[in-house]
């Protein structure tokens, strides 16, 4: 039997660094959407307050099993 999948757009923040960003999202997409099975980082960006990086931003399109 085949396996499809979905695919999704997720934005992920953290304080510290782009991994951060990257399980923040991840970890609070896993709460509700089973059978994650991949990610792909689009794109990386930040927040910047008086010369001092403040947040860290990524955007992912992440991957998962539908249920059968």
């Amino acid at each position: 039997m085949s396996k499809v999948f979905k695919m999704i757009e997720l934005v992920g923040t953290s304080d510290l660094n782009y991994e951060g960003a990257i399980q923040n999202a991840i970890s609070k997409a896993s709460e509700s959407i089973k059978e994650i099975s991949w990610f792909t980082v689009e794109e990386q960006r930040g927040s910047i307050k008086d010369g001092i990086i403040t947040e860290f931003q990524v955007i992912l399109k992440v991957g998962f099993k539908l249920l059968d």
